[in-house]
């Protein structure tokens, strides 16, 4: 969710810059299905328009038109939304609504923390008694920095129910290779929200033109490769479709540990490539060996560059997110594991 709270800073930014008022939607609670958890949030403009979602589309209509109440009156609120009659997931979501007034100072510290790619924490307190509270409001925590509330005007009560949730660096793709295959991973990346730079050889240097969607281009031969902040919200995939350049690369980042490592191509190729990078560097460590997958991508019967991407970003998703791929009609219970839910069930079998 990071990149969608980095988005709203952004469009906040240049409502700011044109004095358009602007009120934040958190879903901070749901009771029984929604499709999408706590933490969400979406920013309204007092012109109407929306960025981010807190649903599927279902429910900003009525978020737009609550919101109105934050904006004339300045005053937090929370908006019970109940779903069973209007939503195929039959839930009930808690949403709160306050103004969104984040001065410069706290904006250009909050993309600091985007460009560190350090974490940070966000509380959310609100009542669902008094769900006018004028207490409530949210909160952004940095390490050694005291916190800024999303409101200029209102200091949030901690004595009221607190949503907590911790926002980890934006997910962040590096593609080795250039060719069509990774123009097209580039694309879908980029549209799922991830980060994504690529890796060109020197000798056919690249634009950022030539990628739609990617952040940062590097010209440069594996023995210059250098990236900073490699970290367990990173992917790599070499798809570079030449042995010894594949080769190259791994050995240059053999001293990282990236979350996922995808190498393109045939099982063959990928015991081949390994066995030569073994025996370059046999003291290379475990960890970076287990998050090496390939052939990158899962079985989906993918056969276009398009659909290859596609296998590919579902595989690293069911990585990062420790899942094992399987139809959702398979899956017993809700769709989206419930933190609460596991703590009540391991006291249950534990008593």
């Amino acid at each position: 969710m990071t990149h969608e709270f980095k988005e709203i800073i952004t469009a906040y930014t240049e409502a700011k810059q044109q004095g358009i008022p602007a009120v934040m939607a958190t879903v901070v609670d749901v009771e029984g299905s929604s499709y999408r958890r706590p933490g969400v949030g979406m920013l309204i403009l007092k012109n109407g328009y929306m960025v981010g979602a807190v649903s599927g589309g279902c429910v900003e209509k009525e978020v737009l038109r609550q919101s109105q109440y934050v904006f004339d009156t300045g005053k937090p609120k929370i908006m019970t939304y109940d779903g069973k009659y209007r939503l195929g997931c039959e839930g009930v979501l808690y949403i709160l609504l306050e103004t969104f007034t984040v001065s410069d100072i706290a904006i250009e510290m909050i993309r600091k923390q985007f460009k560190s790619r350090k974490s940070f924490g966000i509380k959310s307190f609100y009542s669902k008694e008094d769900q006018l509270n004028n207490h409530m409001g949210s909160v952004l925590s940095f390490d050694n920095i005291s916190e800024i509330s999303f409101s200029d005007k209102n200091q949030p009560d901690i004595a009221l129910d607190c949503f907590q949730r911790n926002m980890k660096a934006c997910f962040q793709l590096i593609i080795i290779g250039t060719e069509h295959d990774a123009m097209q991973l580039c694309k879908l990346a980029s549209a799922t929200g991830w980060e994504v730079t690529v890796v060109c050889s020197a000798k056919d240097p690249k634009t950022l033109e030539s990628f739609p969607g990617a952040q940062t281009i590097l010209n440069t031969t594996p023995e210059d490769l250098s990236i900073q902040n490699i970290d367990d919200q990173t992917a790599i995939v070499l798809m570079s479709h030449n042995f010894a350049k594949d080769s190259l690369y791994l050995q240059a980042i053999k001293d990282e540990q990236p979350a996922y490592i995808g190498l393109l191509g045939p099982a063959k190729r990928r015991e081949k490539l390994l066995n030569a990078f073994i025996e370059y560097d046999p003291d290379v460590s475990e960890e970076f060996l287990e998050s090496i997958h390939g052939p990158a991508g899962l079985n989906l019967g993918a056969e276009t560059p398009q659909e290859i991407a596609i296998s590919i970003i579902a595989e690293i998703l069911s990585v990062i997110r420790n899942q094992k791929p399987i139809p959702l009609q398979d899956k017993k219970g809700a769709i989206h594991d419930d933190p609460k839910r596991k703590s009540i069930d391991a006291y249950i079998t534990k008593s």
